[in-house]
């Protein structure tokens, strides 16, 4: 990694949402410094699931307080309905990567993507790590400003969609919002093939949780 960087910029990228009923997934693509990631590991940077909300939400002010870089793209639920979960999170990590990459002094050399999947299209050499948000700050950092943005975004439809507790589960599959489903139907926002099993005739003892 150390040789990387010396050769340019190395960009991490991480999504949030892939398992939630109803919801974008928002993907991010973050360049840190040596200065900035020091600072950020000190605030408490890590993998955002093990972060709470006001962690997360100190970390992505400091990111902004200190310039970082970063770019975010969501992949709305007409997306995710037409072209399914996976490439719809690969091609919103695919623009956050390519909108960061305009901002950068230099191409980057590299971009690490958290999982086991290529970006398809990207013009950039890739590494694919499997839970890469807990072992480089880079997309910690990126797995931050996804968690935050989906999160905030979620809240506010909650106003436009009340009944289904989405400032509270943020759109996934727990109890409560399955109950609210069952009870109300679906919102123009939950993605209907991860519901279908709560709709009036599905299987609803059999429901997979997508998490």
């Amino acid at each position: 990694m150390e040789r990387l960087r010396q050769e340019g910029p190395v960009v991490g990228t991480d999504e949030a949402g892939r398992g939630p009923l109803a919801g974008p997934v928002v993907a991010a693509a973050v360049w840190l410094t040596p200065e900035q990631e020091r600072a950020l590991l000190t605030l408490g940077l890590r993998d955002s699931k093990r972060m709470t909300l006001r962690a997360r939400e100190a970390v992505f002010q400091a990111m902004n307080d200190q310039g970082v870089l970063w770019r975010a793209q969501a992949g709305s639920v007409t997306r995710i309905e037409r072209d399914n979960i996976l490439r719809a999170s690969l091609w919103a990590m695919g623009r956050s990567v390519t909108r960061l990459a305009e901002l950068l002094p230099s191409k980057p050399v590299c971009v690490v993507v958290d999982g086991t999947m290529a970006i398809s299209g990207l013009d950039i050499k890739q590494w694919t790590l499997v839970s890469a948000d807990a072992l480089l700050p880079s997309v910690s950092a990126a797995s931050v400003v996804a968690k935050v943005l989906r999160d905030r975004l979620m809240t506010s439809l909650d106003t436009l969609y009340p009944g289904y507790g989405l400032a509270r589960n943020k759109g996934y599959p727990t109890t409560a919002h399955r109950e609210a489903v069952r009870r109300l139907g679906l919102s123009p926002i939950h993605r209907q093939s991860f519901c279908q099993k709560l709709l009036p005739g599905g299987d609803i003892d059999g429901l997979t949780l997508f998490l």
